[in-house]
Order: structure tokens, then C-alpha cells, then sequence
């Protein structure tokens, strides 16, 4: 390993000094770089991957979460199947793959968090790193609700029969409980016994002590596996990264045995091109491509801060982006089998129900010209072709009693998020042979998709706050303690009897609005700010060949205008239409629609800008610094802002007691660097004999 030194603070005035050429760096193969802005003397090793599988999981295992189980199928299902595929692999490829590409190489050659990232380009968008911060806390303190959920329905999983799979009897009365009854067994069980839930967020109610329990073991879960970095958690990975991959996959096999499966898949890639017309469906195909990479959080940046110097970060994009997509696939032919087997049970216990009826008809000597050719004492040698065939021409004549029995109606009723996995998925489940083991299975998958990429989501706020802030930074365990205390605190609002509500709240508003502002911003700064060239000149050297120049153009218009264009529509859809959640009505026994009060509508509109003011806030602090320097310091600063980022070619071996100058290609264009030189310079280690040294130890 190799350290680094301390950059100097914006307070400490002094930005440049002796360093060592870029050129040894870089020959070197640079492995690491501390993780905090210490005191000089004061500089601390940086992790470093121990291996590039170990850093591919951790980036799959983050980008690749609950979204591509419950959200992607979802989208796919409502939105024209093979059609909306398409347009989510033309976006991915337009705009997703260029900018998670922009993110890996911008982590890989700066070597620091969000925050370093953003203040090394420019100090007015150091705001951008702070807010991926806020993002990623708001982010992480529903995340682990979810993970808890899942942590309680493991746990119910071990018993015979499953505790969802019929309705309770009132002891009082002996009957079957009346909201179960007007419901489902699934639905009771994930409404009433695991939140207890109130039927609006108005009515907070108590604690609910289980599921505050089981928010309390996957913070410690997360603690435990963050406490000592990347070095712990990157070997938790081995496991919850390629786990949910091993149960996709049986899931699927068993799924394609299931009768039904054949329906799922026929609905899931039927394609539907008018809906390209609809602009909802390109703004959802867009915004499940941002949110699918993760891009905006900083933990993209975080990792890839770990990497060689040399590492190819363009491989790794690519790569990364195929396999959350085939992940999405896979989960979703996942989902559409086992939603084709659960319709097409609907249908035929509808068709057995019908059947019954008529058959009680027949009983009491009724006679007519429509009564079924097919044997009604036999309900399963009655197709649904048949059934539906016969309905078609005599349904309007036996009465209202006598129901259709679609299933392309029933495979229409689409679910997602919480409602896919705790209530469709669970009742299918349950018709399972052998349901517990399946049950438990499903869950543990859910849970490892969950810490993966709940691993990440808090490494974007702990990297960033370690490589700027020297006392934290020399107190990794602390911090990484007291942020998972601090989420379990804060998420206590969410095991509120209405807690659910909560959840839906943070999700829908906390991360989507200020994550697009700060995707905007990078690629501003990025493309416009450092300049699009400069930043091919940098990857040219780490990857040792240029990329097409088509990126240059991407980043500088498509992305940047698909951003903003984003960012409108999600706005636009905020203004003309209130913002509403899904309640649970337990006299109904039925979901329904309510729009949020005054003061929830507050609180939503204070996550918003709680996430996006830390970059305005942060371009008129460094105004306000630069003003009260004077015209001449400021013209200085912006001097020395110039000289940080220099020529950065293997062939120029300066010496490293030299100061650095500018240098200029053969094609006289001069070639800036997102390497800072100055205090900013990397002491380096023989890292052949640290390897040496490690073989000795281990023999």
C-alpha cells in the first residue's frame, strides 16, 4: 500500500507545494490513497480493493437492488412489455452507460468521495458532494425499513402452515376475522399482524415493538459489516452479492414448471409499441435507468475511489450496466411466472366457484338452452378457453351471480414494490410444495439484495465525510457506529403503526428530485465546467487509449438535455398533480387513495430541499470567499485553481523535489489532469515488496 498525504483546507489558504512527479505515480500503478484531509505527517493508508472481482461485486451488488425485483417488472408490466425493454436499453445505452462511465472515472482518477470529487473540479460545486450525502442518509434510513420487513417475514417463514396462507378465526366469536374475510390472508397478514398499519397518516398510533426489534438487527447487521470499511464489508459481498443470483435462479426453474408460466412469459414480452407515443412511459423508462446504476448517490464514486490507477474503468461500466439489466430480466421472468401461475389459480377456482353455482341451479330443476356443453360436475376438465367461450355468448343471460373468469384480466392487475413481494409474491408462495422453504429462500434474498446495496448507499456517506474531514477520518469505527445509531434513531418514525405511510413518502420524494439536480450538475461540471476534452485527456492516460470522442458529445448534450428534460417532467408531475399515497382501509378492507395533508406536504417539500441546498449554499460560500479575497486574490485563487490540474504523462519524469509546470502535447493542445498536484501528492510505497512481505507472513 501507498499513502497520501493531507490536502490543506480552503481555510488554510495555501493550495499549492512541493510534490512528486505524476509520472512515478502513475508508472507505479497506484493502489490507494488515505481516506481523510489529515494534518501533514498526519495521512492514514487508503483501502484498496483486494481484488477486481471483489470490487465488481461490490458495484453489482449495489447497483443491482429491491428496484430490479419489485420495480422493473412492474414497469414492464404496465408499460407494453418487449416495447418498454427496448426504450429502457436505448436509454440505457444513450444516457445511463455514458454517465455511470463519467462517474467511475471521476472517482478512479480524483481518488476521494463525492465531495473531494466535486471540490477538486471546482470549489463552487463542492455543494454537489454534500447533497449526495443527504441523499444517500435519506435513502438509507428507509432502505433498512425495508430490510427489517423482510428480516420479520424471514423469520415467520419457518413454521407449517405459513402464518399468511389463511385467515384467522376471532376467538371471541369464532368466526373468521371480518377484514381478512373482506381481503386475503396475504393481504391481513402484511396490513394488520406485521404494521398494524393506521388507516391514514394522520393516525400515527404506537411503536409497533416487532418491527422496531427487527429495525434494530439490520442496523447492527450494518454496522457490523461497515466497521472496519471496505475491508469488511467487500467480504460480506462474496456472499450477498451472488446469493439473490443463486435463488433468481431457482426461483426460475421452479417457476417454469409451475402451471400458468407459459401465460406470465407470453404477457410479460408481448410488445406494445403505441405506448412510445406517452410521454409518462419514456419519463419512467428514464428515471428506472438513473435509479437502476444508482447514479448521483456517490457510492459509484466511493468504489471505483479504491481502484488502481490503471483499473479500466470503461470495461467495468459496460460490464455493470449489462449485468443490472440481465439481472432485471432474469428477475423479471421471475415475476411473471410465478404472477402467471397465481392468475391462473385465480381463474380457475373463479371457473370451480361458477361451476358450483350452476351446478346448484341444475339441482333445483333448472332447465335452459345456455347451460354449458362441457361435464359441470367436473370443474378441471373445464378449460378456460372453453369456460370463456361459453360465457361469451350466454353470460348476459344466467344472472350476475355467473362471473367472467379472465386471465388476461387477472395477469392486468399489476403490483409493485412492497405489494410484489408481501402480498402477490407471498400467496403464491404459499401454494408452493414445501411453501416454508421457498418462503424462507425469497426472503433471504430480499435481505441480501437489501444489504448489498445498503453496503453502498452508506459508503457514499461515510467515503466522502473520512476523505475531507481529518478527525473523522482518523476515527473510521466511531463514525460508522454513531451514523447507524443515529439511522436507527431517525427510523424509529418509520415503526409507527403509520409508519409505512412514511416510508412511501421517502421514497417517492426524498431521493428522486435532488438525486436528478445533482446528475445534472455533475455532468455540467464535468462536461462544460472542467471540459469534456480535458476529461478524455485524463482517462486517455489511466486507461492508456482514448475513448470515442462520441462520449464528449453525450455528455455535453444528450445526457446533459435527457437530464434536464427529466428534471422538468418529474417537477411538472409534482405541480399538476398532488401528491398522493396508497392507504389501508380496515373497514373496507381495501386500499385507497388520499392525498397528504398541509404539514405532511411541509415535511415532504423540506426533504426536497434539505437534499438539493447544500449545492447553492456551497457555490455562494465559495463566491463570498472569492470576494473577500479581492479582485487580485481572487485572480490568484482561480490561478492556482489552474495549476492543480496538470499535464498528466507517463513520459515526463520530473523530479520530485521540482515544482511541477504545465506541459504541453506534441500538437501543442495543452492536457489538464483530475490529478491535483501541490500538498495534494502521494508518498509512495514498493508495493512489490509489500506483496512480498504479505507472502512471507502468510507462509
Amino acid at each position: 500500500m501507498m499513502e497520501k498525504p493531507p490536502l490543506p483546507s480552503d481555510e488554510e489558504g495555501t493550495r499549492m507545494g512541493e510534490s512528486r512527479s505524476e509520472a512515478e505515480l502513475l508508472d507505479l500503478g497506484v493502489q490507494g490513497t488515505s481516506g481523510g484531509v489529515a494534518s501533514s505527517g498526519d495521512a492514514d493508508d487508503r483501502p484498496a480493493w483486494d481484488s477486481k472481482l471483489q470490487y465488481v461485486l461490490a458495484q453489482v451488488g449495489f447497483s443491482v437492488g429491491l428496484g430490479n425485483v419489485w420495480r422493473f417488472p412492474y414497469l414492464c408490466h404496465q408499460n407494453g412489455g418487449g416495447a418498454f425493454m427496448v426504450l429502457y436499453v436505448m436509454l440505457l445505452v444513450v444516457v445511463g452507460v455514458p454517465l455511470f462511465f463519467m462517474e467511475l472515472a471521476a472517482g478512479q482518477c480524483i481518488r476521494q468521495g463525492s465531495i473531494g470529487v466535486w471540490k477538486h473540479i471546482s470549489p463552487k460545486l463542492a455543494g454537489i458532494g454534500y447533497s449526495s450525502c443527504m441523499v444517500c442518509f435519506f435513502v438509507a434510513l428507509y432502505y433498512n425499513v425495508i430490510i427489517a420487513w423482510s428480516l420479520f417475514y424471514m423469520g415467520n417463514s419457518f413454521q407449517y402452515p405459513l402464518p399468511w396462507e389463511q385467515c384467522p378465526i376471532n376467538m371471541t366469536t369464532n368466526n373468521t376475522v371480518k377484514e381478512c374475510l373482506g381481503s386475503s390472508p396475504t393481504s391481513y397478514f402484511w396490513f394488520r399482524k406485521a404494521l398494524d398499519i393506521t388507516d391514514s397518516i394522520d393516525e400515527s398510533g404506537e411503536f409497533n415493538p416487532i418491527m422496531t426489534g427487527c429495525l434494530l438487527a439490520a442496523w447492527a447487521i450494518v454496522c457490523l459489516a461497515m466497521i472496519k470499511g471496505i475491508k469488511s464489508s467487500a467480504k460480506v459481498m462474496y456472499f450477498s452479492s451472488v446469493f439473490p443470483y443463486a435463488v433468481l435462479f431457482i426461483f426460475l426453474v421452479r417457476g417454469l414448471m409451475l402451471d400458468g408460466a407459459k401465460e406470465g412469459i407470453a404477457y410479460m414480452f408481448y410488445p406494445k409499441i403505441e405506448i412510445w407515443a406517452e410521454v409518462q412511459v419514456w419519463r419512467q423508462a428514464a428515471t428506472q435507468v438513473f435509479f437502476a446504476l444508482g447514479l448521483g448517490y456517490g457510492s459509484v464514486i466511493a468504489y471505483s475511489s479504491y481502484n488502481p490507477i490503471h483499473n479500466n474503468c470503461h470495461r467495468d461500466a459496460l460490464m455493470v450496466s449489462c449485468i443490472n439489466f440481465m439481472t432485471s430480466v432474469l428477475a423479471s421472468l421471475v415475476v411473471f411466472v410465478v404472477l402467471g401461475f397465481r392468475a391462473k389459480n385465480i381463474v380457475l377456482n373463479c371457473i370451480t366457484q361458477n361451476l358450483g353455482l350452476l351446478n346448484d341451479m341444475a339441482t333445483h330443476g333448472s332447465n335452459h338452452h345456455w347451460w354449458p356443453w362441457f361435464n359441470m360436475s367436473d370443474p378441471a376438465s373445464v378449460t378456460i378457453p372453453d369456460y370463456r367461450e361459453w360465457y361469451h355468448h350466454y353470460g348476459s343471460q344466467v344472472g350476475t351471480n355467473i362471473t367472467d373468469c379472465d386471465l388476461d384480466e387477472e395477469m392486468s392487475k399489476g403490483v409493485e414494490g412492497t405489494g410484489l413481494a408481501f402480498i402477490a409474491f407471498t400467496e403464491a408462495m404459499a401454494q408452493f410444495p414445501a411453501s416454508p422453504f421457498w418462503s424462507t429462500l425469497f426472503f433471504l434474498m430480499l435481505l441480501n439484495l437489501g444489504m448489498s446495496t445498503m453496503f453502498g448507499t452508506m459508503q457514499g456517506i461515510l467515503t466522502p465525510l473520512m476523505d475531507n474531514f481529518s478527525l473523522l477520518g482518523r476515527h473510521r469505527t466511531m463514525l460508522t457506529v454513531c451514523s447507524c445509531a443515529l439511522g436507527f434513531v431517525i427510523g424509529l418514525l418509520f415503526t409507527q403503526r403509520s409508519g409505512n405511510y412514511f416510508v412511501t413518502m421517502f421514497d417517492d420524494y426524498s431521493a428522486t428530485l435532488p438525486l436528478i439536480i445533482v446528475v445534472v450538475f455533475e455532468t455540467f461540471a464535468v462536461a462544460w465546467v472542467y471540459g469534456a476534452d480535458r476529461f478524455l485527456d485524463d482517462i486517455e492516460i489511466i486507461l492508456k487509449w482514448r475513448p470515442p470522442v462520441l462520449y464528449k458529445y453525450l455528455w455535453k448534450y444528450v445526457c446533459l438535455f435527457a437530464m434536464v428534460g427529466l428534471l422538468a417532467a418529474s417537477l411538472l408531475r409534482m405541480v399538476f398533480k398532488r401528491p398522493t399515497y396508497t392507504a389501508w382501509n380496515h373497514t373496507t378492507a381495501s386500499e385507497t387513495t388520499l392525498e397528504y395533508p398541509g404539514w405532511a406536504l411541509a415535511m415532504l417539500a423540506m426533504l426536497i430541499l434539505a437534499a438539493t441546498l447544500p449545492v447553492p449554499v456551497g457555490y455562494f460560500h465559495s463566491w463570498l470567499k472569492n470576494r473577500g479575497m479581492g479582485p487580485e486574490g481572487e485572480l490568484a485563487g482561480q490561478e492556482i485553481d489552474r495549476e492543480r490540474y496538470t499535464k498528466c504523462n507517463s513520459s515526463d519524469a520530473l523530479d520530485s523535489n521540482s515544482q511541477h509546470t504545465p506541459s504541453v502535447e506534441d500538437d501543442g493542445r495543452p492536457r489538464a489532469s483530475f490529478l491535483p498536484l501541490g500538498l495534494d501528492h502521494y508518498r509512495l510505497l514498493p508495493q512489490q515488496e509489500d506483496v512480498e512481505e504479505e507472502e512471507e507472513d502468510t507462509m
